[in-house]
């Protein structure tokens, strides 16, 4: 018998949809684009910088933006319940300059994502992923050092990771991830999210 870790997705689950909200509070729509739409991430980012260049936006913005982003509601109590019934990560595809604030509004939770390369104007100029495949990889390193993963996610790039874990969970999907991957249970509450959590432990 393993211990346990929880394997969180941020963005859809826990906060707001970083890009989102700042393709909101830019008012430039394409930047909604999510890996829901363009499951290519290293196509999606590279887009979106390309798109930050040609309206003049750097990270100063997008920080200014995500300072007023609050979870999601009745997330910060969700993820305290959880967290004291079992070890919990977050696992993300979004960057440490964005998700830092969000981290301390949650309680400052572990979190392993990636890291964004900026010019010394705060241009975003690349970024750094901390491992190929980051969410399935860290998932199998984890189960490497001896720990059972229980995942959720909300996105095409958490199915890997919730697939490879003993019980994984689909939370706040769209209708057709959840017809493509009815094996998966999905959940629309944090109530219910919870008690599937800890029916898995």
């Amino acid at each position: 018998m393993g211990m346990n870790v929880a394997c969180l997705d941020l963005e859809g689950v826990l906060v707001p949809e970083i890009w989102i909200a700042f393709s909101e509070a830019s008012g430039i729509p394409e930047l909604r684009r999510t890996t829901r739409d363009e499951p290519d991430y290293d196509k999606l980012m590279n887009w979106r910088i390309g798109i930050l260049k040609e309206h003049g936006l750097g990270l100063k913005e997008i920080q200014d933006t995500i300072a007023t982003v609050d979870p999601l509601p009745g997330a910060k109590e969700f993820l305290d319940e959880l967290r004291s019934v079992t070890q919990t990560i977050i696992i993300s595809d979004t960057f440490e300059q964005f998700a830092k604030p969000l981290m301390v509004k949650l309680g400052m939770p572990t979190l392993f994502c990636n890291t964004l390369e900026v010019a010394e104007d705060g241009t975003i100029t690349g970024y750094k992923m901390r491992c190929e495949k980051s969410k399935l990889t860290t998932v199998r390193a984890l189960q490497s050092c001896g720990f059972d993963t229980i995942a959720t996610g909300d996105s095409f790039n958490d199915l890997a990771m919730i697939d490879a874990s003993k019980a994984g969970f689909l939370f706040r999907t769209t209708d057709a991830i959840k017809q493509d991957y009815p094996q998966f249970p999905a959940y629309e509450t944090y109530d219910e999210l919870l008690a599937a959590f800890k029916g898995a432990l």
